[in-house]
């Protein structure tokens, strides 16, 4: 079933699911002899779904399919990423940020696991169910929060601007914005809006850290084929939260857009951008041995970071 206007999850369906496959995959890649990036909590979070989504638990208690072609891949290319957003948010602390964003945040916990400067505050966005569920697993495993955090139980397609200032951030200051993993699950206007409103809301400063897989029919539809094409865990995976057989496609919106990276250029930001497979050169992580379609797709997702006024 494609996605409409208005649809909600919980975390073991849908859109919501995806957060729990990048937890499984930074559990993998923590598991590693050197791991990208450090995420104690992302196993819990699998763990506490083990009846109601098995199929992720898998990933973490049987070696076998955690070291099947696919998941070590798609492992290295998430905890690239977060490694990558990490050094955003420590960068802009180091620059004196003390106001930070992540928006559609789901299983995110930097709030609780990186070194924030004294003074930051964290906010966190997104549906109620995904929050809920974070809280009780983190509550549960004793979580201390490195920041001060305040979720926001909002959806990304209301006006969250409104829930954010009410709950204290202060657009006069400067502020670390993060979108990670989220412009393909929002439609096009919704997304166009949403780099609208950081602009909005941004005082000279600011920075933005965004993953970006391009227009419609381009980068994001190259992984969905990849993923469906070969036989390994993430194709199983993605079958058992998409409907009717669906592809892993039917879970973004493939509408038109602006290109972010030049939308923010045009109103004064400066853009520094890379790309998967340049990231895993940049931290010393050899490519997948062997032919697999999922190498190329995911090495050609672009990331970039924007500072405002500079």
């Amino acid at each position: 079933m494609a996605r409409t206007e208005g649809d909600t999850w919980d975390i073991v369906t849908s859109v919501g699911a995806t957060a729990l496959i990048v937890s499984a995959m930074r559990a993998v890649e923590a598991r590693k002899p050197d791991p990208l990036a450090q995420d104690e909590y992302a196993q819990h979070f699998v763990a506490a779904t083990k009846v109601e989504a098995p199929i992720f638990s898998e990933l973490l208690d049987d070696s076998a399919v955690a070291a099947e072609p696919d998941v070590q891949l798609f492992s290295s290319y998430l905890g690239a990423r977060t490694k990558y957003f990490d050094e955003f948010f420590l960068a802009a602390g180091e620059a004196g940020i003390r106001q930070a964003v992540i928006l559609a945040a789901g299983l995110d916990v930097r709030g609780y696991r990186l070194p924030w400067a004294a003074g930051t505050t964290v906010y966190e966005l997104d549906l109620p169910k995904v929050l809920e569920f974070k809280k009780q697993v983190l509550d549960e495993q004793g979580a201390r929060a490195t920041a001060t955090v305040h979720e926001l139980h909002v959806d990304l397609r209301d006006d969250w601007p409104l829930a954010l200032k009410a709950a204290g951030f202060d657009p006069s200051l400067p502020t670390a914005w993060l979108a990670e993993g989220l412009l393909p699950f929002l439609p096009g206007a919704a997304q166009d809006l949403l780099f609208q409103r950081i602009v909005d809301l941004s005082a000279p400063g600011s920075r933005v850290a965004v993953e970006d897989f391009g227009a419609p029919g381009n980068q994001a539809d190259r992984m969905s084929n990849a993923m469906e094409n070969e036989d390994g865990a993430l194709q199983r995976i993605f079958k058992s939260i998409t409907e009717e057989d669906a592809a892993p496609s039917s879970l973004w919106f493939g509408d038109e857009r602006e290109d972010p990276a030049q939308w923010l250029t045009n109103h004064g930001w400066t853009v520094e951008a890379t790309t998967a497979g340049e990231l895993l050169k940049r931290y010393n992580r050899a490519p997948l041995a062997g032919q697999h379609e999922l190498t190329d797709a995911m090495g050609q997702s672009r990331y970039f970071t924007a500072v405002l006024g500079a």
